[in-house]
């Protein structure tokens, strides 16, 4: 029985920004990584599904700062 293979999130990127690029087919690409066409068409849509995110981590991370911010300011009563 085989055990189950598990690819690093490098690795995945890697085989992904390949497919992306379009030099080879996808075919080929599952044959140099020995890997089915299926796994590197998911690993594709979800680079590109998720390729804005890569740009948005900084807004989100500001925002979860000013909200800290002003959870720590007092509270006035009148």
């Amino acid at each position: 029985m085989k055990t189950r293979r598990r690819f690093t999130a490098e690795f995945k990127a890697k085989v992904a920004l390949e497919a992306i690029r379009g030099e080879q087919t996808i075919s080929d690409l599952a044959t140099k990584h020995q890997l089915h066409p299926n796994q590197i068409t998911q690993w594709k849509r979800h680079a590109i599904e998720n390729l804005a995110k890569a740009f948005d981590d900084k807004a989100a991370d500001a925002q979860v700062g000013r909200e800290a911010e002003v959870t720590k300011l007092p509270v006035l009563r009148s």
